[in-house]
């Protein structure tokens, strides 16, 4: 099942993203990452209501120093008494914030990394068919935007949103309690004002969003542009993409603008309506003052305490929207984590179950999880015996590789049996398994370190001794000398400072060092040049020599000397046998991919 469709990515979801019981319950389930912390927790929750009691000490005694001045106050206390036990608050206050920030700090990383750590492991042991149904960058994006959203509403939403809902409940208990008509009044007025706001924020909340999907939109032009560079000047269409990603943008600026006026509306309602009332209720308080029913003081500490009373609903509506987008991640996240995963990862090595790599294929029949209408292999049956070299031919999309990817298990059949060594396939424990096969593709992939650390890929035990036979018998060390840092030179991302001919010799020495019994080479020479082609030709038949070896090739050259040939053709084997059967037959496949190869050189 794929994970999300859109190009928008992570902007429909966050919109999409509502509170229900449903999704609180699934999200839930990602505080089990918490559980190791949980003490740590309660103590830094304990240290927020601390610290958010003791800031209200301040707005509540502000007013306290007028009253005080004006020799109206309630208490027996000087302004230099009051003065220092502000002082001894504040230090307490800030003692406190710093150690909750720390717990809540050392908690979210902690947590959060054991998530990441999870996460990575999950999706690293699903099978291959979950990575063709999800783009990469989404999966990079669960471990990180998700991730990141989850560790921002862990160490500074939640505990924002519980500091603004005790900081309201104060407040509001301190102004019910010093100023009871104040109070009604504005507790009157500020619930209209709170659902007109919402009622606006919504609608212009409904038009950032939709200029952000357009923005993604223009976003995605820009990178498919620039990324099919060579294609977009092939086809001179640079004039069609100027306009393209133009109109892309005409539609951010028109939708940008109607997001503007609503914004200054929305500015100008606040302004006059929510400062309005506010003056109201100044004017209302100044009177009682003036009639004497309320101490200046009072005033002072109901002006302040409302300010941060407001400050707090307001903070309130975004914290929430934030809170929404963890929940939203979280449940992304926990859908990966929910998935059946292909291997178990846990133990530091592969186990390997030793095969001698006999193959049998018996009236297998398979067709794609993506396309189950579409049979790829139709009734397939042939046997390789240990140690043998064979070859698979045919035209694009016959279903070579499709034998290669099912030997490999990247997908189970429909129909019929695989047997390695008498043995089905499916019983055999796959890491285990794949432990005995050893794949060069046409297409190297490299990892961005040293050629050192490319080789041990195929075993990360061996030692310094059989890295460099690996690289003598693939004929890589005769370049690997020629650079100044040897084995320890930086191939670059995905190999790119290494030539073709020297990235398919590192990917034979990876296979050589990995000693499988089953060796796959997919077209493994087609995309080199004649000097490259003869080096890299003979490191493989060192690397075959004594193992079975299946070979992909559409250049017949190199098959000549292999111990039998399956022309594939629909899904079907369609003839069978030695270079030299094949070639003196009457008419057939091979003999008419031969001719366009090498007809000259027939005998």
């Amino acid at each position: 099942m794929a994970l999300r469709k859109n190009q928008n990515t992570g902007k429909e979801d966050e919109a999409k993203v509502r509170f229900s019981k449903e999704s609180f319950r699934k999200s839930v389930r990602i505080f089990k990452f918490l559980k190791p912390y949980k003490w740590l927790i309660t103590i830094g929750l304990i240290l927020l209501a601390v610290s958010s009691v003791v800031f209200m000490i301040f707005p509540a005694a502000s007013g306290e120093f007028l009253n005080i001045a004006t020799g109206k106050s309630e208490y027996n206390l000087t302004i230099r008494d009051l003065g220092i036990f502000l002082l001894v608050v504040l230090i307490i206050q800030s003692v406190v914030s710093y150690i909750r920030v720390i717990i809540f700090t050392h908690v979210s990383e902690h947590a959060m990394a054991d998530i990441r750590k999870t996460l990575y492991s999950k999706i690293i042991s699903l099978p291959v068919t979950f990575f063709e149904n999800n783009r990469v960058g989404e999966l990079t994006s669960r471990t990180t935007n998700d991730v990141q959203q989850l560790q921002d509403a862990l160490s500074i939403y939640v505990a924002e949103f519980f500091r603004q809902i005790i900081t309201l409940v104060i407040g509001i208990y301190f102004l019910v309690y010093k100023t009871p008509k104040l109070s009604l009044l504005m507790f009157a007025t500020f619930p209209v004002i709170v659902i007109i706001a919402i009622v606006f924020g919504r609608y212009i909340r409904n038009f950032s969003k939709r200029r952000q999907e357009e923005l993604a939109s223009t976003n995605v032009i820009l990178d498919e542009s620039l990324q099919s560079i060579a294609a977009v000047k092939a086809f001179t269409n640079e004039w069609f993409e100027v306009k393209r990603y133009g109109s892309s943008i005409d539609k951010v600026v028109k939708l940008s603008m109607s997001y503007g006026i609503w914004r200054g509306a929305f500015l100008a309602f606040v302004i006059a309506i929510v400062f309005g009332v506010i003056f109201f209720i100044l004017w209302q308080g100044a009177a009682l003052v003036q009639n004497g029913t309320m101490n200046p003081g009072d005033l002072v500490s109901f002006i302040v305490v409302t300010g941060i009373i407001g400050g707090s609903i307001g903070g309130l509506g975004d914290l929430y929207t934030q809170i929404l987008k963890a929940i939203g991640a979280s449940e992304r996240i926990l859908e990966i984590m929910a998935m059946d995963s292909e291997i178990k990862i846990g133990q530091t090595s592969v186990k390997p179950i030793p095969v001698k790599g006999n193959i049998r294929f018996e009236h297998v029949r398979f067709a794609y999880p993506g396309r189950p209408e579409a049979e790829v292999l139709k009734d397939v049956s042939f046997e390789i015996n240990s140690g043998e070299k064979i070859a698979l031919v045919g035209s694009s999309g016959a279903g070579k590789s499709t034998i290669v990817q099912l030997i490999m298990r990247f997908y189970d059949i429909n129909q019929g049996r695989i047997l390695v060594d008498g043995k089905r396939i499916e019983e055999y424990d796959i890491s285990g398994y794949r432990s005995n096969l050893a794949i060069v593709p046409q297409e190297i992939m490299l990892f961005g370190g040293t050629i050192r650390e490319n080789i041990l890929y195929g075993r990360p035990s061996a030692n310094e001794d059989e890295v460099r036979e690996a690289a003598e018998r693939s004929f890589a060390m005769e370049f690997i000398k020629k650079f100044p840092e040897g084995l320890d030179t930086i191939v670059g991302e995905r190999g790119i400072k290494l030539s073709g001919g020297q990235r398919q010799r590192i990917a034979i020495a990876r296979a050589i060092l990995k000693d499988p019994a089953i060796l796959i080479l997919d077209e493994a020479t087609s995309s080199l040049d004649a000097e490259s082609e003869k080096l890299v030709q003979a490191a493989l038949e060192e690397l075959m020599k004594g193992r079975t070896s299946i070979i992909i090739a559409h250049r017949l050259a190199t098959i000549r000397n292999v111990d039998k040939i399956y022309v594939i053709e629909s899904g079907t084997i369609a003839e069978q046998g030695t270079h030299e059967e094949l070639i003196h037959k009457s008419v057939g496949l091979y003999q008419n991919l031969a001719k366009l190869q090498f007809e000259n050189t027939l005998t």
